[in-house]
């Protein structure tokens, strides 16, 4: 793909995995909950993920998975109070603060689209500090649909003002970049590297970055082939 960013406007960006390591997520669902869960049931840990990970698989897809006062109700515990209990986990993925700068430096409209509750994200703009980069944020529970529903993306332009064919999308998840080429959103990159645990697995279906450096162009530049 050659992105030249003379033709794009708008850089929307999705958070977990995208701009944030998504090891915190991954760390807190697979086994802080299920820890915190065997101990109030007096349980196993894995009979807690026996009985906790199809639970959870059943409301992906869904605003139910990320929010938080669904799940403390559900599973009767604290779920914010357990997220900050391993907060020293959220981390910004390396090269993205400078590619936000890089954004702002040529006048992007730049958007923070997450199917994150509100408390999540607050939780984790107030430890990266990356919210003050980006022009608004949007969680899709505001919208009342996940961003794994078509329809979000019309919602969403009903809230911000975006151009479709002068729009880059950055996405952890191809399930979201379909939809998002369903309303024919022009740029669509997927972060292979969403979790610094996890090996990279490039998309057979999307253009493919490790870290949001590699949209940088050289200087002298606004185009960038990958």
């Amino acid at each position: 793909m050659q992105i030249n960013w003379n033709e794009i406007d708008t850089v929307l960006l999705d958070m977990d995995g995208t701009l944030l390591d998504r090891h915190f997520d991954d760390h807190f669902w697979l086994e802080h909950v299920p820890r915190s869960y065997a101990q109030k049931h007096t349980l196993s840990l894995q009979e807690a993920k026996d009985i906790l990970i199809p639970l959870f698989r059943s409301q992906e897809n869904t605003l139910n998975w990320t929010d938080l006062d669904y799940w403390s109700e559900r599973l009767g515990l604290d779920i914010p109070l357990l997220k900050r209990e391993v907060d020293h986990l959220i981390a910004v993925h390396p090269g993205v603060v400078e590619f936000l700068l890089f954004l702002s430096r040529h006048d992007k409209h730049i958007y923070l689209v997450t199917n994150a509750h509100s408390k999540t994200l607050e939780l984790k703009m107030r430890k990266t500090r990356v919210g003050q980069y980006f022009t608004g944020i949007i969680s899709a529970h505001e919208l009342g649909l996940p961003k794994e529903e078509p329809a979000f993306w019309g919602k969403l332009r009903e809230r911000i003002p975006y151009d479709p064919a002068r729009t880059l999308l950055g996405e952890d998840s191809e399930t979201n970049l379909s939809t998002a080429a369903a309303y024919n959103i022009a740029y669509l990159i997927y972060v292979s590297r969403f979790s610094s645990t996890v090996t990279p697995v490039p998309s057979p279906r999307y253009t493919s970055i490790h870290y949001f450096s590699q949209l940088i162009p050289p200087a002298g530049s606004l185009s960038v082939r990958l």
